[in-house]
C-alpha cells in the first residue's frame, strides 16, 4: 500500500508539472507589451524583434541569456529604450528554448 501511494503521489507532481509549463503564446504575450503582437515593436518600450538582426542571425546561447538575464545599464543593445529588457527568471529552460524557436521561426514569417 505504502509503495502505491508513493507512485501516485509522483505521477501526481509529474502532472502537475507539465499542466503548469506555460504555451509559447502564453510566454509571447507577456512579451507584446514592449515589442508589440506582431514583433513590431513599440516606441519608447522595445525594439522591433520581425526581421532583427540579432533574433534573425543571433545565436539562440545569446537570445536565450537575453530572455533568462535580460539587458540593462551598459548591457542595453538599444539605448534608444529607457526602459531596460527585464530578465524573464520565471521561464524554464525549456519554455525559453520554444520561445527562441518562434522568435527565430513563425515571428519571422
Amino acid at each position: 500500500m505504502k509503495k502505491l501511494v508513493v507512485a501516485v503521489s509522483v505521477l501526481s507532481l509529474l502532472g502537475a508539472t507539465s499542466a503548469m509549463a506555460k504555451t509559447t503564446e502564453e510566454i509571447w504575450k507577456t512579451c507584446t507589451a514592449c515589442h508589440g503582437a506582431k514583433g513590431e515593436g513599440k516606441k519608447a518600450l522595445g525594439p522591433a524583434l520581425k526581421g532583427n538582426e540579432f533574433i534573425v542571425k543571433g545565436s539562440d546561447a545569446d537570445i536565450s541569456a537575453t530572455i533568462k538575464d535580460g539587458r540593462s545599464g551598459a548591457a542595453k543593445k538599444y539605448k534608444e529604450f529607457p526602459s531596460p529588457m527585464p530578465p524573464q527568471k520565471a521561464l524554464t529552460p525549456d519554455e525559453i528554448h520554444e520561445l527562441v524557436e518562434y522568435l527565430k521561426g513563425n515571428l519571422q514569417k
